[in-house]
């Protein structure tokens, strides 16, 4: 990585979290699975690598961080935030307040500080991947630090 790296990793490095990058070879077209790619690119199972998904719940915007394997449960997003409706957001939207593009949403070093839920199974990993900030980077990190480092609560909003 170039530079001084991305807004997740100059959150990461500052708050003096241990993490490391892993790059590959990323498809840059639209409807396309980044997060199952980044983990078959990477040889790890879909269950420790977390996709970040922003979603509007009563009108406010709010992240939800699951493993690629599942979807995001939006009932079970909404009530974890104690809101009563939750629809995904307008893609074009996330990319504006989040300072990222579709594919490479981190959980980290957002524009926006949003409210975030982390899925309750990253608590079974030692260490997750996250988007590091651009597509086809990765970020491994321990899923407490990812907690901490958004501010996140954690609850089961993972639908398989």
């Amino acid at each position: 990585m170039s530079g001084k790296g991305t807004p997740a990793t100059v959150a990461a490095g500052r708050a003096k979290a241990a993490y490391t990058l892993h790059t590959y070879e990323a498809d840059g077209s639209d409807g396309h699975s980044y997060g199952t790619d980044a983990a078959d690119a990477l040889g790890v199972p879909h269950g420790q690598v977390f996709k970040t998904l922003v979603a509007e719940v009563d009108g406010t915007l709010t992240v939800g961080v699951v493993p690629v394997s599942t979807s995001l449960d939006l009932k079970a997003l909404a009530a974890t935030v104690g809101g009563k409706k939750a629809v995904m957001a307008d893609p074009a939207r996330a990319e504006k307040v989040t300072g990222y593009v579709r594919g490479g949403i981190s959980p980290l070093g957002q524009r926006k500080r949003l409210r975030t839920v982390v899925d309750a199974s990253a608590a079974e990993w030692d260490e997750v991947y996250v988007s590091a900030g651009r597509r086809g980077v990765q970020m491994r990190i321990g899923p407490g630090d990812l907690v901490r480092l958004t501010g996140a609560v954690t609850a089961p909003i993972g639908a398989r």
